[in-house]
């Protein structure tokens, strides 16, 4: 039974009295919208994108465009508040939404990463392997991985208690911030985040991993340098997509024993739902011919 005692969580807020951190994010997010609908309304205007390669990159534009709008808009609406709150129901929700949207982006870069694979080590087969009902069924797969995994974690943190005023040192709510603010046994919800770091986070990890091993072999084995040039390139949007992802998810969820002080968990949070969803966009876009040949299309 839910012994919780708190209707609902003081945050920490940083970005009160501070105006040009206000803008900052409010910039950040702005350019997240604006660069991941553009990515979802090129995908969906231009017959050139209509690949599997495409398809996946739209389903990460929608995921990274939920990551920002389930945090930021209440960060910013905390900071005009003389006091940052969020109810105990609210919090509950953001963190449901948060985990959906994590889990089902591990997922997703994984699939990505064989879907690159199949491009370069198996060309002659790529078009088989991965048919139209493939790639629906496998994104529909990655957004049901992340809805189980996060209805597990919101089940357990949803019978943690929490006594006199619960304070989380923290901008938003989060599996670490809530486990460090009840009084409650938190053993079954770190059971199930080490679990989760591992069949959620870690076995995407190592299938991207070899894929990109199986490319590297393929790749140094082709005859023309151009040909490695345009695997290459294929392929390392991707490559630092992956690697800011994994890198920032591991630093949020993995945390030390001793935790991190409050100022670098806001930092580690934000570099890992505020600024990587907006850089996505940026770092498939940069280099991608296809992408500014489809933009130059529409405007």
């Amino acid at each position: 039974m839910n012994q919780t005692q708190v209707t609902e969580f003081v945050l920490l807020s940083f970005l009160h009295g501070r105006p040009f951190l206000f803008a900052l994010f409010l910039a950040v997010y702005l350019a997240t919208l604006l660069g991941n609908s553009a990515i979802l309304s090129l995908v969906s205007l231009d017959p050139h994108l209509h690949s599997p390669m495409y398809f996946f990159l739209s389903h990460l534009s929608c995921l990274d465009l939920c990551y920002s709008s389930v945090t930021v808009p209440k960060i910013l609406a905390n900071a005009l508040r003389p006091q940052a709150t969020i109810s105990y129901g609210g919090c509950l929700a953001q963190m449901f939404f948060l985990m959906w949207c994590a889990g089902a982006e591990c997922a997703l870069l994984a699939l990505m990463a064989y879907d690159r694979y199949a491009a370069v080590c198996r060309p002659l087969h790529y078009a088989q392997a991965l048919g139209r009902s493939f790639c629906a069924a496998a994104a529909a797969g990655c957004w049901l991985w992340g809805l189980l995994d996060s209805a597990v974690h919101t089940l357990l943190a949803a019978r943690l208690s929490f006594r006199g005023a619960a304070r989380l040192q923290h901008v938003f709510c989060d599996v670490p911030p809530l486990l460090a603010a009840t009084c409650s046994n938190t053993r079954p919800n770190e059971l199930a985040l080490h679990v989760s770091s591992i069949f959620v986070g870690l076995s995407p990890f190592l299938i991207v991993l070899i894929s990109y091993l199986c490319i590297l072999a393929t790749v140094i084995g082709m005859p023309l340098a151009t040909s490695r040039r345009k695997a290459f390139s294929t392929c390392s949007a991707h490559l630092v997509v992956v690697t800011l992802y994994f890198v920032t998810a591991n630093l949020n969820y993995n945390r030390p024993s001793s935790g991190y002080s409050p100022a670098a968990n806001i930092l580690v949070s934000a570099l890992y739902c505020i600024v990587t969803p907006m850089l996505n966009p940026l770092i498939y876009s940069l280099r991608n011919q296809e992408v500014w040949a489809a933009l130059r299309k529409v405007v």
